[in-house]
C-alpha cells in the first residue's frame, strides 16, 4: 500500500512540479504585475486629475476636492476593473482554459446587457459628462425640469437634491434635460421695487443707490457682496406704481439673504424719506338720488 501511495505521489510530483516552475511562476508574476500596474495607474490618475482640474478662484476648496475625488474614483474603478479582467484571462490561459469561447460569450452577454440596461448606461454616460463639464457640484443650488434644491451628492448614475422643505430628490442623470445652476461663480440680486407716480424719481434713485452702497460697506455684509445693489432702469409703468429695477452681485447662493436685507433697508429708508410704496386700491363712487317722498337716498 505504501509503495502504491509513493508511486502516485512520485507521478503527481512529476506533473505538478514542472507546471509550478513554468505556469505557476507565470501566474505569480501576472498577479504581482497586476497589483503593481494598478498602483501605478491609480497614482497617475490621481496626479493627472489634480493637475487637470484647476480651481476657478471662486468655488470653495471643499467643492473642488469633492469634484476631483469623484473623477478619481470613477477613473480608478474603471481602470481596476479592466486590469482585473485582463489578469484573470491571462491566469485562466495558464491553467489551460481556452479564453476565446469566454470572450465570445462575454460579447453575447455584453450585447444582452446593452439592450436590457440601456437606461443604466444612459445614466452613467450622462453623469460622466455632467462631472467632466463641471455643470454643477456638491453645494450648488440647481433647478432641473422636475426638481430644484441644493446638490447633496453626485454619483455616476444620479444626483441627489434637497429642497427647502427638506425633501430629498434622487434624479437619474439620464432624466436631466436642462440644468439651471443658480449659484455658479456668482449670484445676482434682481429686485423690482414699486414707487408712487407722484414720487420724485431722481430722489428715489439717490436713496436706492445710497442704501445699496451702505449695505455693501457694512462689515456684516460686505464679504457676501461682489457688486453693490444699484438702480438700473425704470422697468415698467404698472397700474398703481412705477416699477424700478435694482441689480447687484453676491457670492454664490447668497443672493436671497442679501436681497432680504436690502428690502428691509429700503423700506426703512423710504419711510424716513417719505417715499410711498403703493399698493392696489379700489375707489368706490357714490351717487345721491331723490326718492318720491323727497328723501335723499345714497346709491352705490
Amino acid at each position: 500500500m505504501t509503495e502504491i501511495t509513493n508511486k502516485y505521489l512520485d507521478k503527481y510530483a512529476e506533473l505538478v512540479i514542472p507546471w509550478l516552475l513554468t505556469n505557476g511562476v507565470k501566474i505569480i508574476f501576472i498577479i504581482i504585475g497586476a497589483i503593481i500596474l494598478n498602483k501605478i495607474v491609480t497614482g497617475f490618475i490621481e496626479k493627472a486629475v489634480r493637475i487637470a482640474v484647476r480651481p476657478d478662484g471662486i468655488s470653495s476648496q471643499e467643492a473642488e476636492e469633492k469634484r476631483e475625488n469623484t473623477l478619481i474614483q470613477i477613473f480608478n474603478t474603471t481602470a481596476k476593473i479592466g486590469i482585473i479582467i485582463i489578469a484573470s484571462l491571462m491566469v485562466l490561459e495558464e491553467f489551460g482554459v481556452e479564453i476565446a469561447p469566454i470572450l465570445a460569450a462575454a460579447g453575447i452577454v455584453g450585447l444582452a446587457f446593452g439592450f436590457g440596461g440601456q437606461y443604466l448606461i444612459r445614466d452613467i454616460i450622462s453623469g460622466l459628462f455632467i462631472i467632466l463639464e463641471n455643470q454643477y457640484r456638491v453645494g450648488d443650488i440647481v433647478s432641473f425640469d422636475n426638481a430644484s434644491g441644493t446638490v447633496q451628492e453626485i454619483s455616476l448614475r444620479k444626483t441627489t437634491l434637497r429642497d427647502l422643505d427638506g425633501t430629498a430628490h434622487h434624479i437619474p442623470h439620464g432624466e436631466i434635460k436642462k440644468v439651471s445652476n443658480l449659484s455658479k461663480d456668482f449670484s445676482r440680486i434682481n429686485l423690482d421695487m414699486g414707487v408712487s407716480y407722484n414720487t420724485n424719481l431722481e430722489h428715489v434713485i439717490s436713496v436706492i443707490n445710497s442704501v445699496g452702497i451702505t449695505l455693501a460697506n457694512d462689515p456684516d455684509w460686505k464679504h457676501a457682496i461682489l457688486l453693490a445693489p444699484q438702480f438700473l432702469r425704470v422697468n415698467d409703468f404698472a397700474d398703481s406704481a412705477i416699477m424700478l429695477k435694482i441689480l447687484g452681485e453676491t457670492l454664490p447662493s447668497r443672493q436671497w439673504e442679501v436681497t432680504g436685507e436690502l428690502r428691509k433697508r429700503l423700506k426703512v429708508a423710504f419711510d424716513k424719506e417719505g417715499i410711498e410704496i403703493p399698493f392696489p386700491q379700489m375707489v368706490l363712487h357714490s351717487a345721491v338720488e331723490t326718492s318720491p317722498d323727497n328723501t335723499n337716498q345714497e346709491k352705490i
